[in-house]
Formats: C-alpha cells, sequence, structure tokens
C-alpha cells in the first residue's frame, strides 16, 4: 500500500465520521468563529510580516 492510498483511507474514514456525526464531541461548525473575523486577523498577521520582513531586508 502505498502512502497515497493510505492518506485516501484515512480521509475517507474521517470523512464518513464526521458526516455520522461519530465525530466524537466536538462539532465541525463552532459557532463563535466568525470567518470575516478570522480571515482579516490572518491577513493583518502576514500583512504585518511582511512589513517586517522589507523593512530587515534593506541592502545599504
Amino acid at each position: 500500500m502505498s502512502a497515497l492510498t493510505a492518506a485516501h483511507d484515512l480521509a475517507v474514514t474521517l470523512a464518513s465520521a464526521s458526516e455520522s456525526g461519530g465525530g466524537g464531541e466536538h462539532e465541525s461548525n463552532h459557532a463563535s468563529l466568525n470567518p470575516y473575523f478570522i480571515g482579516g486577523s490572518a491577513l493583518f498577521i502576514l500583512l504585518l510580516l511582511l512589513f517586517i520582513t522589507t523593512r530587515f531586508n534593506r541592502d545599504r
């Protein structure tokens, strides 16, 4: 069995467990996670890292 086949089998098993409700105690969609807040936070962090990288990477 190749690694790709094993990964596919694992993904199918996990997907079928979450569809049938057997995913455990956690729900798939958390009520307090706002996608706009998460996306905006990720954008802000990436822009901050870009700013820091460009400030320290100046050739003089």
